[in-house]
């Protein structure tokens, strides 16, 4: 083995697919076209509620090309999935508009689309109710919010803290639905061989989409295999097993052919989840020194009637601040909606644009400055366990960011600087994610020519991946990276957890680092050469991620904006945002700059262009696709920085790293709306922060 001078992580690293993907070369699901492939097409319901009572596919079957039309007459039986929404076409019930009722198969992709134009499916309507409504009758408390979290939490006494504290606030904050849309859509390529099947998906966690194809078909998961070589980001709607999977394998296996199917973007807010809507009641209780005598965050949202999801809206308000008196709950009510799912920073993103939102108005009744307010409420243990941070660096964000933006300069007032027709404010806030990590497994190799191979089945959703694993290992084994192949994104490889939760870098670079370790150790202990098969070491980290640490572990930063806001027209744009984080030891700077800039524009389309209503009569969704849902663009995105602090922290895993893919987006909205209060004097607690919203304030 030839050494090199080692580039350690934290090297900015060229991510080193970059040239496949920007020739066009890098293969994706719906890239792949087995000989003999059809196309399908998903046909979804025209109703909110109800049961399909006919479907006539005579006309679309008579379309040149098209082979079969899947309902759930005539569509292959399935086990009982882990996951109700991938029952598809197994029985005449409609829970939602936009659920799959038919599937049209034909030799092209445009055969299969004109079929399903020519079906003609009756329905038996229900009443249906699609309105969150903060006191709607069918609001529950559930036993658990997502993540496992308790539903509710209780500490003190709030209501008397609150009444006894000489300053308080009492708000509540609202957001419509958000979408994940990724750049990639849903897509898969199914093939059935000789009983076994293999489909490439686009997923975020092969493993995962293996285990749930293996329960609905029941097979065993060896005669399954499924590749996600690249994937054009997922933002947590590829973290689940997805419909696409399933409808191409029982289209193929009814078929016979190789199948692939690609949700149009249309119909991705329907079937592959979104951000829940939510509305939240923060309440605040402070001495006059600023210091906090009560919290109280109360959260209302909405999930379907297939299966119970819970935005943890609440979570981040049982981690962030010092009181003695907390309550922390969640209520949702089932409507005929979509299911809710993860979407970047799930909870965490919702949760603190209102509970930062309400620790700006607190600053105001108080006249204190924000950031001296977060600061003179810093816990010195995490405030809902009790446990030590293993490392807690929010202050020194918040620190470095003031001093970074030139903070302490502004006039605290509000609706005090203009420029032309353009009225000027800052707006700071904080933001926190959980330490997450999970079981992973990988192998090292050495070849008697001197090459290294890692195997791991991780999955490169955009983030780089293949390159920070290169690094770890490279380290490891006192090498360049660049003399390290990494082999991910398949079941064939050894198993690994799905790329979400910012768990990703964490979870398989444990892994990868053991793995390497011993291959050095073992590689050490020889002075011949190498036998021809070479050296291959594996590593589990079971027992270490089942181990449950004594310490509480979260990422923290702090957001600093600059708003304009258009006095004539009441545009928002964003002028500066900055953000400073403590995320453990950054492993690649430059792929760490991406995330965290690209949680940022998330955070920007949060504040002022995303959501996404419920049409009541219809059960629809009212903006769909890209020309109605706006997401932020470069032109969107001035002047973004994101800068990290050194942080040592011996209590997460043998890289020292936390995630970093999620935390950006936390507590961005929240900044900015908190700009734009302190630019016009108008406190919005409802996003997006819309022209026509800010309006009536500025006449």
């Amino acid at each position: 083995m030839t050494t090199q001078a080692p580039q350690f992580p934290g090297a900015p690293v060229v991510r080193r697919e970059a040239r496949e993907k920007v020739t066009g070369t890098a293969r994706y699901a719906a890239d792949r076209t087995p000989a003999g492939c059809l196309y399908a097409w998903t046909v979804p319901a025209t109703i909110a509620a109800g049961r399909v009572t006919a479907v006539r596919a005579v006309d679309a079957l008579a379309v040149p090309g098209v082979h079969s039309v899947l309902t759930h007459d005539n569509a292959p039986r399935l086990q009982e999935p882990d996951d109700p929404i991938l029952a598809v076409l197994q029985d005449d019930r409609v829970p939602h508009h936009g659920t799959p009722v038919a599937l049209v198969i034909a030799d092209s992709l445009e055969a299969a689309r004109t079929g399903a134009g020519e079906l003609h499916i009756a329905y038996e309507r229900d009443p249906h109710d699609v309105t969150l409504t903060e006191d709607h009758p069918g609001l529950y408390t559930p036993e658990e919010a997502n993540g496992g979290f308790p539903a509710v939490r209780n500490r003190g006494d709030v209501e008397r803290a609150l009444a006894a504290s000489p300053v308080q606030t009492d708000a509540t904050y609202r957001m419509d639905a958000l979408h994940n849309h990724p750049m990639e859509p849903h897509a898969a390529t199914a093939v059935w061989a000789d009983g076994h099947l293999t489909v490439h998906d686009s997923s975020q966690g092969s493993d995962k989409v293996r285990g749930s194809l293996a329960q609905a078909f029941g097979l065993d998961p060896e005669r399954i295999t499924v590749v996600s070589e690249h994937v054009g980001g997922g933002f947590g709607s590829k973290g689940t097993t997805r419909p696409q999977g399933v409808l191409a394998a029982m289209a193929a296996q009814h078929t016979g052919h190789p199948v692939k199917l690609v949700f149009p973007r249309a119909q991705l807010a329907e079937v592959v989840g979104h951000r829940a809507p939510t509305i939240q009641r923060v309440r605040l209780g402070a001495d006059l020194d600023g210091v906090l005598t009560a919290v109280s965050h109360e959260v209302v949202t909405q999930t379907s009637t297939v299966k119970e999801f819970v935005e943890q809206a609440a979570v981040p308000a049982r981690v962030m601040y010092a009181s003695p008196n907390s309550r922390t709950g969640h209520r949702v009510v089932a409507l005929d909606v979509p299911s809710p799912s993860w979407m970047r920073a799930p909870g965490e993103a919702s949760g603190m644009y209102a509970l930062e939102s309400a620790m700006d108005e607190l600053a105001s009744a108080l006249g204190l400055d924000p950031v001296e307010l977060r600061l003179r409420n810093e816990p010195a243990t995490e405030p809902d366990s009790g446990r030590p941070f293993s490392s807690r660096g929010l202050a020194a964000c918040l620190r470095d960011g003031a001093a970074r933006f030139g903070w302490h300069d502004r006039d605290p007032r509000p609706a005090a600087r203009q420029e032309g027709r353009w009225l000027i404010g800052t707006g700071v806030a904080s933001a926190t994610y959980p330490v997450l990590v999970s079981r992973s497994t990988a192998s090292a190799h050495a070849a008697p020519d001197g090459s290294l191979t890692i195997r791991v089945n991780a999955t490169d959703i955009g983030t780089g991946a293949r390159t920070v694993l290169a690094q770890i290992a490279a380290d490891a084994l006192g090498t360049d990276p660049a003399a390290v192949h990494v082999d991910i994104g398949s079941t064939d490889l050894p198993t690994a957890p799905l790329a979400g939760g910012s768990s990703g870098t964490a979870s398989w670079g444990w892994a990868v680092h053991q793995a390497a370790a011993d291959l050095a150790a073992r590689l050490a202990e020889r002075s011949g050469p190498l036998p021809a098969e070479g050296i291959t070491t594996t590593a589990d980290t079971e027992q270490e991620t089942a181990e449950e640490s004594p310490y509480a572990r979260h990422a923290f930063g702090a957001h600093f904006a600059e708003t304009a806001v258009d006095a004539v027209t009441g545009e928002v744009r964003v002028r500066r945002l900055l953000g400073v984080y403590a995320a453990g030891r950054i492993l690649n700077a430059r792929t760490a700059r991406s995330q965290f800039t690209g949680g940022m524009v998330m955070g920007i389309g949060m504040a002022l262009t995303e959501g996404c209503g419920i049409d009541p009569v219809f059960g629809d969704f009212t903006a769909k696709d890209l020309a109605s849902y706006h997401v932020p663009v470069c032109a969107d995105t001035a002047d973004i920085q994101a800068h990290w602090i050194e942080e040592d922290d011996r209590h997460l895993n043998p890289m020292g790293s936390k995630g970093i893919g999620e935390i950006g987006i936390v507590g961005t909205a929240a900044a900015i709306g908190n700009a734009v209060r302190h630019a016009t004097g108008a406190r919005l607690r409802e996003l997006p922060l819309t022209p026509d919203t800010l309006l009536p304030y500025l006449l």
